[in-house]
């Protein structure tokens, strides 16, 4: 995260519309932070777009005749899509159009998330981007959760976190599972106090 992969994408798109190819962008409809009709960086940028659940509905949503004169397709927060690899491999492969992807290939905990690694066969490149370390400057590889919450799909900023470099990942994990185990030892205290 915080890696600019939406503004990388957006200034991709952006480009090939310049170049006056047609273009459309997708993103999750998982992805409300924003507002849901656009894509927009953490820097304020804003571009139109369309939310969905699936890419597989995308050509009945945007008709079929306007779908026949797009040339690039942006997708952003493409791990949130299941049929990521079909509909990139069909659109690509058979519909001969440019798909642009971005999304992360990793969660948390260090996992691969969604189908974002899956599609790296099919793509005619791929470029992996970095944030800086939030603590100490240095090229970030992962990404921190900074709250107790552990389920995978937590669509949030800065506020919930932070990129890190390998060293601030490991030790920040650390202290995590270190301060999960004194609260439940005082938690287990608590409760033989009260018993």
């Amino acid at each position: 995260m915080f890696a600019g992969k939406t503004t990388t994408l957006l200034r991709r798109v952006r480009a090939e519309s310049l170049d006056g190819r047609r273009v459309a962008i997708i993103k999750s409809d998982k992805d409300t932070r924003y507002g849901l009709e656009s894509i927009v960086t953490h820097d304020g940028e804003k571009f139109p777009c369309w939310p969905l659940s699936h890419l597989s509905s995308f050509k009945q949503r945007i008709g079929p005749d306007v779908y026949d004169k797009l040339e690039v397709i942006g997708i952003d927060e493409a791990q949130f899509f299941g049929d990521l690899y079909d509909f990139c491999s069909e659109v690509a492969d058979y519909d001969g159009k440019t798909v642009i992807v971005a999304g992360l290939d990793g969660d948390y905990l260090r996992r691969r998330f969604g189908s974002l690694l899956d599609i790296i066969p099919i793509a005619d490149s791929v470029t992996k981007l970095n944030a800086r370390c939030e603590l100490c400057d240095k090229r970030a590889l992962f990404t921190l959760r900074k709250t107790g919450e552990t389920k995978t799909e937590l669509i949030a900023g800065a506020d919930v976190y932070m990129p890190v470099c390998r060293k601030h990942y490991v030790s920040g994990q650390v202290v995590k599972e270190t301060t999960r185990t004194i609260l439940e030892k005082q938690k287990d205290q608590c409760g033989s106090l009260l018993s």
